[in-house]
C-alpha cells in the first residue's frame, strides 16, 4: 500500500523536531564531524594547559595527585597511534564483538519464523479481556526479536483487536508502545544489554579510572524486570482508559487488516501458524531447556568452569569471609553473551527443522550470514564510534570533562538521585533527534559514566538511566526509523490517518512511560536496590591512592 500522507507537513513542536531531526547528517558522519571537531578542541586546550588532578592515580615522583593535561590529537604520538592502531581500534571496541555473537543466534532464530511464531502464539491465544496486556507483555519480551517485534507482531495486534471487536489502532498502539517504548524492559538481558554495557565498558577502559572493570550483561537485569512491571500495567491502563475511548467505537470489521496484512511490508501473521509452527515451538522449548541445562551444569556441578571458587580462597585454601558469591560466578555472567548465542541458536534451528524452514546445515549457515549482512550499517557505524571513543580517551579531554563536571554537580549540593532523574530526560529529549541507542551512547558515555563514577554512581547505574529515557521518546519521533512503518499499517485501517495523528495517539504513552521511568530510577537510587547481579547503584573508586574523588585545579 502507498503511503499518500507520511510527507504531511507538520506545525508546532512536532514540526520543529521534525525539520530539525531531518536536516540532522547520519549518524556515522556525525561521528566523524565530533572527531574533527575533537581535534580542533584538543589542540586549543592543550595549548591553554587545561588539565585536572588524576582522582585515583598517585605521581611517583610528587606523592601527589597525577596531573592529567590536554594533548592535542595532532601530536606526532597521536598521529602515529592512529593510523598505525587503527584496525586495533575497530576490532577491539567493546561493544562489537558482544552485538555479533549474539546477532549469530539471533539471525537464525528470527529467519527460522521462530520468533514471529513465539509472538503470534502468545498473544492469538490470549482471553479479549487480556488482549491488552498480553499485546503489552509479548511486545516488550519481543525486544530479543529485534525487527521481527516491530514487522510482526503490530500488524497482528491491529488484527486481533479488530477481530475482538475493538479498534485495531488501539492495538496497534498498545503493541508499539511495549515494542519502542519499552524498548529497554524485559525479562532478561538481550542483545541491547550486549551493544549497551560493551559501550560502557569501553568508556570506563578509556577513563582509565578503574583498569579492573569488567562489563557484566546482566548487569541491569533488576531494573529492567522492574521496567518491565512496571510499564505493563501503563500501556494497559492508557491503552484502555485514554486511547480507544478517544478513537471511539470500531465498526469496521476485522477483514481490512488482514486483507493488506500479507502486502511487502511486513511478513504475514497467517503463516506463522498451524500444526507445523507447534510443532517447531514444541521443538524450540526442548532446545531452549537444553541450553539452560547445560549452563545449569557447568554452575552447579562440582568443578565445573564457570565458577571462580579460587576467587574467594587465601593462598593457604582458607575462605575469605566477606567474599560475595557473585566474585565466584563471575565467569558465569560473562559467559551471557555466548548463552544468549547458544540460545538462540538453538531454539532456532529446533524450530527450523521442525517447522520446514531448515532443511540441512547450509539453510543454517545462509541464516547465520544473512545476520551478518543486516549488521552491515552498524559496522560502519561502529569504526566511527570506536575511532570517536579512542581519541577522546588519547586527548584526555574526557577524563578532564568528567572530573570537573563531577566537581560542577557537587557544587550544587543536588542529590544524586535527582541527578540522575536529569539525566534520564536529558537522554530522552536527544532521542528525539538522534534515534540510534548505540550512537546515542556511544556519543554519552565517554563524559557522562565517568562523571557519575566520580559522584560515586556506578557504569551500570549510568546505564540503566540513560537506557530509561532513551525508550521512552522513542514512539513520538518521526526520526525513530519504523515510525512511517507504523503509520502504513495505521493506514490500513484508516487511510487517512497521517503523522500528527500517529504522535498525538502515542503521546500519552511517552509521557508516562518516562515520568513513572524517572520515578522508577530515582527511587531505585535512593534506596539503593542492586541494579542486577553483582551490579550495586553506588561506586567506590579503587581505594589504592587513597584519595578524594573529583579533585581539580
Amino acid at each position: 500500500m502507498t503511503d499518500t500522507t507520511a510527507t504531511q507537513t507538520q506545525t508546532g513542536i512536532l514540526g520543529w523536531v521534525e525539520r530539525t531531526g531531518n536536516k540532522l547528517p547520519d549518524p556515522v558522519f556525525i561521528f566523524f564531524y565530533l572527531i574533527i571537531a575533537l581535534v580542533v578542541i584538543s589542540i586549543i586546550c592543550a595549548a591553554a594547559g587545561v588539565s585536572a588532578l588524576h582522582p585515583v592515580t598517585i605521581d611517583e615522583g610528587t606523592g601527589s595527585a597525577l596531573v592529567i593535561e590536554a594533548t592535542s590529537l595532532l601530536s606526532a604520538e597521536n598521529i602515529q597511534r592512529l593510523w598505525v592502531e587503527m584496525p586495533t581500534t575497530f576490532t577491539h571496541f567493546h561493544p562489537l564483538g558482544y552485538v555479533l555473537v549474539v546477532m549469530l543466534g539471533a539471525g537464525v532464530a528470527e529467519r527460522s519464523g521462530f520468533f514471529a511464531a513465539g509472538m503470534s502464539a502468545a498473544v492469538r491465544g490470549a482471553p479479549t479481556f487480556l488482549l491488552t496486556p498480553v499485546v503489552a507483555l509479548v511486545a516488550m519480551l519481543g525486544n530479543h526479536a529485534a525487527d521481527a517485534g516491530y514487522v510482526v507482531l503490530i500488524p497482528l495486534a491491529g488484527i486481533l483487536f479488530a477481530a475482538a471487536g475493538r479498534h485495531p489502532l488501539a492495538g496497534i498502539a498498545a503493541a508499539f508502545a511495549g515494542v519502542s517504548g519499552g524498548f529497554s524492559a524485559n525479562i532478561s538481558p538481550g542483545q541491547l544489554d550486549a551493544l549497551l554495557f560493551g559501550i560502557t565498558e569501553e568508556a570506563v577502559i578509556a577513563s582509565s579510572l578503574d583498569p579492573s572493570f569488567a562489563t557484566n550483561i546482566a548487569g541491569n537485569w533488576y531494573f529492567i524486570a522492574a521496567m518491565t512491571f512496571l510499564y505493563l500495567p501503563i500501556i494497559w491502563y492508557v491503552t484502555d482508559k485514554i486511547i480507544e475511548p478517544r478513537l471511539g467505537a470500531w465498526t469496521g470489521g476485522a477483514s481490512a487488516g488482514a486483507s493488506a496484512a500479507a502486502d511487502d511490508t511486513s511478513p504475514d501473521p497467517d503463516e506463522h501458524t498451524g500444526a507445523a509452527a507447534k510443532k517447531g515451538l514444541r521443538w524450540a522449548g526442548f532446545a531452549a531447556l537444553a541450553v539452560v541445562a547445560l549452563w545449569a551444569v557447568m554452575v552447579f556441578a562440582p568443578g565445573t568452569p564457570l565458577i571462580n571458587e579460587a576467587a574467594c580462597l587465601t593462598d593457604t585454601g582458607a575462605r575469605v569471609d566477606d567474599c560475595s558469591i557473585h566474585t565466584e560466578l563471575d565467569p558465569f555472567y560473562r559467559s551471557l553473551v555466548a548463552a544468549f548465542f547458544v540460545l538462540f541458536l538453538a531454539t532456532g534451528w529446533a524450530y527450523g527443522k521442525a517447522a520446514g524452514t531448515i532443511n540441512n546445515h547450509r539453510d543454517l549457515v545462509a541464516m547465520m550470514a544473512e545476520a551478518m549482512k543486516d549488521m552491515g550499517y552498524y559496522l560502519v557505524l561502529a569504526f566511527a564510534a570506536a575511532h570517536f571513543v579512542a581519541m577522546f580517551g588519547w586527548s584526555n579531554l574526557g577524563l578532564i570533562s568528567a572530573v570537573h563536571g563531577a566537581d560542577a554537580i557537587q557544587s550544587t549540593g543536588l542529590p544524586l538521585p535527582l541527578v540522575i532523574g536529569l539525566m534520564v530526560l536529558f537522554a530522552a529529549l536527544l532521542n528525539l533527534f538522534v534515534g540510534s541507542a548505540s550512537a546515542k551512547w556511544a556519543l554519552l558515555a565517554p563524559i557522562l559514566v565517568p562523571m557519575l563514577m566520580l559522584l560515586g554512581i556506578s557504569p551500570e547505574g549510568a546505564t540503566a538511566a540513560y537506557r530509561v529515557g532513551d525508550s521512552a521518546t522513542n514512539i513520538i519521533t518521526p526520526l525513530m526509523v519504523y515510525f512511517p512503518l507504523i503509520l502504513v499499517f495505521a493506514q490500513r485501517w484508516q487511510k487517512d490517518f497521517g503523522l500528527g495523528s500517529l504522535t498525538a495517539m502515542m503521546l500519552p504513552y511517552s509521557l508516562w512511560l518516562l515520568v513513572s521511568g524517572v520515578v522508577l530510577i530515582v527511587g531505585w537510587f535512593y534506596l539503593g536496590i542492586p541494579l542486577g547481579p553483582d551490579a550495586p547503584v553506588a561506586y567506590a573508586l579503587p581505594d589504592t591512592a587513597g584519595m578524594a574523588p573529583a579533585a581539580t585545579q
